[in-house]
């Protein structure tokens, strides 16, 4: 049976990792200390970013698989499950990895911007490939953090431990721009199939059915995460994924109120809105006339 683990504790994934315990809310893990094992589920209560360097099974995260290759960055925080399957055999992790409790930071000025790091909420498909040069920034992060936690603890030890976290946590915010540029022919695929799907969904009975089209809808059709898929479209587009939709309703809606068989209340039922004047309001705010001055202009 596969073997089960939950991790709420810095000290107890050191354990785990055949690793010593220098700070109790955070870590700089060497996987190579680590004892041969096989796949298992882990629940996480901490912030993790692994660097694996071995072909360690197919990682399950969410719904979705992914081939963990050798140098990509995954993300993982508090609350996330990964199941590592198909490693039915023994192998030894390679690899390193950043792991902090969320007390780690309270009170400092990286725990007011962390949700700001959208990755932690990609699924690990999207994790993050690195170059070679970017490997070698990601290991002087980390021997920066480690070479702190090896001083004797004084008043200076934890702001300098969670900026020197923030600090690596925008390198990696630079890494993946630098990979939505070179997978620009990925990305453009991505939003060609978006307005696909935008026109499909207008053209079908689904906004009588489920409303006005979601973010989380179109990611979810598209097989990606909320977060990345908003990350994509705005770095495509310059337009948040959810301004991309509103522009797309307003589209639709000009063609519309040409009809004048439809009343205004009509159009704004068949587009999805619940309240016609919530219609009214949008397209205001976007056109700078009422769907009626509109209409009447």
């Amino acid at each position: 049976m596969e073997k089960a683990y939950n991790f709420d504790t810095v000290s107890q994934y050191n354990s785990f990792n055949n690793h010593e315990t220098l700070h109790p809310l955070v870590s700089i893990v060497d996987f190579s200390k680590a004892k041969e094992r096989t796949g298992s589920r882990m629940t996480f209560g901490l912030y993790c970013i692994f660097l694996k360097e071995v072909h360690c099974g197919d990682l399950k995260y969410g719904c979705n698989y992914y081939d963990y290759e050798e140098g990509t960055l995954v993300f993982i925080s508090p609350g996330q499950v990964i199941d590592v399957e198909n490693k039915v055999d023994f192998y030894q992790p390679m690899g390193h990895g950043l792991v902090f409790h969320p007390d780690l930071i309270k009170g400092t000025a990286l725990s007011k911007i962390l949700d700001d790091y959208s990755f932690f909420s990609y699924n690990t498909t999207e994790a993050l490939h690195l170059s070679e040069k970017e490997r070698k920034i990601v290991f002087d992060c980390f021997s920066k953090i480690e070479s702190e936690l090896r001083q004797s603890v004084d008043k200076h030890s934890k702001k300098l431990i969670a900026s020197n976290i923030e600090l690596f946590l925008n390198y990696c915010e630079r890494f993946y721009d630098r990979q939505f540029i070179t997978r620009e022919n990925v990305n453009k695929g991505i939003l060609e199939r978006f307005e696909e799907l935008l026109n499909s969904y207008f053209k079908s009975e689904k906004p009588y059915s489920i409303g006005l089209p979601s973010v989380a809808y179109f990611a979810e059709e598209l097989h990606l995460s909320a977060n990345y898929f908003g990350d994509l479209i705005k770095k495509e587009t310059g337009k948040s994924a959810q301004e991309y939709i509103q522009n797309k309703i307003i589209d639709i809606a000009k063609n519309k109120i040409f009809d004048s068989s439809k009343t205004i209340n009509e159009i704004a039922f068949e587009l999805g809105f619940k309240y016609p004047q919530h219609f009214s309001r949008l397209f205001k705010n976007r056109v700078g006339v009422t769907p009626n001055e509109y209409r009447n202009g």
